[in-house]
């Protein structure tokens, strides 16, 4: 992915032609490292940012988000000191990864000043920084102290810079010369030599610019042919001019139509590639959009259901012990049988054995062997056959009680195992909230009272199915949790429909309409590649997939959710995967 310095100018321009002159008329922050500031020019544009450690990102967006219950303490400052205040300039300074917004505002005396407020997209190290007409830092999203970095601080009454951790060129002001000479001087492969020595060049925009020249990037400059670094310095200084005019052409690449790269200039280095399409970007804003819309809400579904996983973790580990400690204590009785057999043997030459000894030994009149039998030497031998039955009754209870337990945690251990599964298909805020509520029910957590006296109920929230579409307009339907696997397959399912499950492993419910027609191949096919995509054999290169008419799947009475069984079916071995199938958005 190249969310470089191009990039970076690129929506600069974006934000510069939309958004300045406009006012900011709303301020929110929905998530911890998260802004949408609302802006009112020509028209109403939303500006995302975040300053997520592993998903920074900044764009024009059309989704609304709520503000929380309780705004946090930077969102109320920027509120204070921007809120109606009137976009002057968006500025990037020397191609790096950040924005300076300039915001006119009047102050407590009605003076008309300047706030800046910078977004730094840095990976680990972005910010969302605010600063007065000094640059003097009045407070940041992240508060840096010297003891977490000593490059810089970032906190109030700070002066602002941008971090230097390396040397390296404005790329939009260099000559063709100067390009030579830095290049012909740096150490390693020639595409690394282009993007560590200015700034904001990613290694695919560096791998573009050399393979536009006719060059091979994992070659020094050294040994480069003559005339291959004029020819590099040509595309590059051309390409810098064309970004410094504000010339782009922003493109977005996929590979068997799933999102691969993007960059702010076309990428002709992958267009030929085999699998891989390269398509034009409406603009910044929506490309960025696009490509990361499903990793940034991936991303903070992982950071909500943190604690979940941790519970999950946790509640695993300990059936794991239980399951350990209960098959080891079965392993115990094994030699119930034997302590029966002794006893009967006792008992029966017992007229024979006058004086016990530490053992004895007698013929097994079941098999015609000696068998010798330890002894107590202060017992009689009917007393020590006494003891012998007592040993196998009591290790014969053990093994009867031990025998349900061992089965009831290995239901245990498999219905934690769907409910991790249900963790890495949570899509939304509602899936958490049913995949606790089952926590809860199973008596896995304490319940969470959030509603006090005289305080209303949270709305129960309604967590969706996936919906999918084959090539032949069959619609197929996939169970994110235990509750909609039940769902889906007793209510929503009819009789005639097909079901299909991940081969003895956890696993969504995945239900086919058959809507009265005759189902193809082919749509079977992608149903059993979908429900060993939503399993735990999504990994597997080939995944074993159960299939059988919904209408003989049973649910026993009093199972757990999502506990199914069946008796008849048919078994494919397929590729888990979606390449097939069209997603259906509610």
């Amino acid at each position: 992915m190249a969310f470089d310095g191009l990039m970076i100018a690129d929506l600069v321009k974006e934000l510069k032609e939309k958004t300045v002159g406009g006012r900011i008329t709303r301020i929110v922050e929905p998530e911890h490292d998260e802004l949408i500031l609302t802006i009112k020019a020509q028209d109403t544009y939303r500006l995302l940012m975040s300053a997520d450690a592993s998903l920074p990102l900044i764009y024009l967006t059309d989704t609304r988000k709520e503000a929380p219950a309780e705004s946090p303490a930077f969102c109320m400052l920027l509120r204070k000191y921007i809120m109606g205040g009137k976009i002057k300039d968006i500025i990037q300074p020397e191609n790096e990864r950040v924005i300076f917004i300039d915001i006119e505002h009047y102050d407590e005396l009605g003076d008309l000043r300047v706030r800046r407020l910078i977004i730094e997209i840095m990976g680990k190290h972005s910010n969302i920084i605010l600063c007065d007409d000094e640059g003097i830092i009045t407070d940041s999203i992240k508060r840096i102290p010297a003891t977490v970095s000593s490059v810089r601080e970032v906190l109030s009454g700070r002066p602002y810079f941008i971090a230097k951790t390396a040397e390296k060129l404005d790329p939009m002001v260099v000559s063709k010369e100067k390009f030579i000479e830095v290049i012909k001087n740096a150490k390693g492969s020639l595409t690394k030599a282009v993007y560590m020595s200015f700034n904001g060049i990613s290694p695919l925009m560096a791998n573009e610019f050399i393979y536009r020249a006719g060059l091979d990037g994992d070659i020094p400059a050294a040994d480069q042919p003559d005339g291959g670094l004029s020819g590099l310095a040509d595309v590059f200084v051309s390409c810098m001019n064309d970004a410094r005019n504000g010339r782009f052409d922003a493109c977005e690449a996929f590979k068997d139509d799933v999102p691969y790269e993007y960059a702010s200039f076309w990428l002709t280095s992958l267009e030929n590639l085999n699998g891989i399409t390269v398509k034009k970007a409406d603009s910044p804003s929506a490309l960025l959009e696009s490509f990361y819309m499903e990793k940034n809400l991936a991303e903070r579904i992982r950071q909500r259901s943190a604690a979940l996983r941790h519970s999950v973790a946790t509640i695993r580990e300990r059936i794991v012990k239980k399951y350990e400690l209960q098959l080891s204590q079965l392993s115990d009785t094994e030699k119930r049988d034997t302590f029966k057999l002794y006893g009967e043997l006792l008992c029966a030459y017992a007229h024979e054995i006058k004086v016990p000894g530490k053992s004895v030994t007698v013929t097994d009149y079941n098999t015609g062997e000696p068998v010798t039998i330890p002894m107590d030497d202060e017992l009689s031998t009917i007393d020590n056959s006494k003891a012998y039955f007592e040993k196998y009754r009591k290790m014969k209870r053990t093994f009867e009680a031990l025998t349900g337990y061992i089965e009831k945690t290995k239901e245990d251990l498999e219905h934690i195992g769907s409910v991790a599964l249900e963790l890495d298909l949570a899509t939304c805020e509602e899936d958490l909230i049913v995949i606790r509520r089952e926590l809860e029910e199973a008596g896995y957590v304490k319940p969470v009272h959030t509603a006090g006296k005289g305080k209303k109920k949270p709305k129960k929230e309604e967590s969706r199915p996936l919906h999918f579409v084959t090539k032949d307009g069959f619609h197929i339907y996939v169970g994110k949790n235990n509750y909609q696997n039940d769902e889906l397959t007793f209510k929503f399912a009819s009789g005639n429909d097909w079901w299909f499950h991940l081969k003895g492993a956890p696993g969504s419910h995945v239900i086919l309409r058959s809507e009265g027609r005759e189902v193809s191949d082919s749509a079977m096919e992608q149903a059993a590649a979908v429900a060993a995509y939503y399993s735990s054999g999504r990994d597997n290169i080939k995944a074993e997939v159960d299939y059988l008419e919904r209408r003989n799947v049973k649910k026993p009475g009093g199972a757990r959710p999502g506990f199914v069984v069946y008796y008849t079916n048919y078994s494919m071995v397929v590729k888990p995967s979606l390449q097939d199938v069209q997603s259906v958005d509610e």
